[in-house]
């Protein structure tokens, strides 16, 4: 999961909520990213340029640079995070940080699960992040400002410190077993469901790490 740009994973058709310019704005990032995993698929992310990116999608490259800061963005940009702090919040405010984590991720993955478009992004996402050290590493960056998003709402849900080393384990551990689910996943062919998967995985923190 990564910054968001904006609060909702609807596509640009199924967001009644938001303005013109803002439909504008989804349709025009989803027709990059959408761009850009075509030629990914066809010619390699290496191999692929942002200037081919821009011409595919009909766009210029500024455009493309003005949606997304670099070429990995382009993949990693979500957004999921203000979706993460909304139902996290939302959780009971007795729940154990982990068990409240654990609930928040998966709610958010079968919210995003609802749309067959949305699951395959997340599938191809996550096979890029895995065989690209240039995404895996941009992916690092990213990840340290979900990380600060989890401390921080689990901060005012505990009345702990924010810098507490609890908090900031617990909101690491929770974050690589995410990834490690979603590989799983994505090497598994897509099979079940990815929220299914993550819940597995929190489980395993949640009992303490015993098999």
């Amino acid at each position: 999961m990564a910054p968001a740009r904006t609060s909702s994973v609807a596509s640009a058709g199924t967001a009644p909520g938001l303005g013109l310019r803002e439909r504008k704005k989804l349709r025009t990032r989803r027709a990059i990213r959408q761009a850009a995993y075509r030629l990914f698929a066809e010619r390699g992310y290496d191999a692929t340029p942002v200037d081919r990116i821009a011409e595919e999608a009909e766009v210029s490259p500024s455009t493309v640079f003005r949606y997304f800061p670099t070429k990995e963005d382009i993949v990693l940009t979500d957004e999921y995070d203000p979706l993460v702090e909304e139902e996290l919040r939302g959780r009971p405010s007795d729940e154990p940080p982990v068990r409240a984590v654990r609930e928040a991720l998966c709610s958010v993955l079968e919210r995003v699960a609802e749309e067959d478009r949305d699951l395959a992004e997340v599938h191809r996402r996550v096979r890029l992040i895995r065989d690209v050290p240039a995404v895996r590493a941009r992916w690092e960056e990213h990840n340290a400002a979900t990380r600060r998003l989890l401390t921080t709402v689990l901060s005012e849900r505990t009345g702990r410190p924010a810098d507490d080393l609890e908090l900031r384990v617990v909101a690491s551990a929770a974050l690589a077993a995410l990834a490690e689910a979603l590989f799983v996943w994505a090497e598994n062919g897509m099979r079940g469901s990815p929220s299914e998967q993550v819940g597995r995985a929190l489980d395993v923190l949640e009992r303490g790490l015993t098999l």
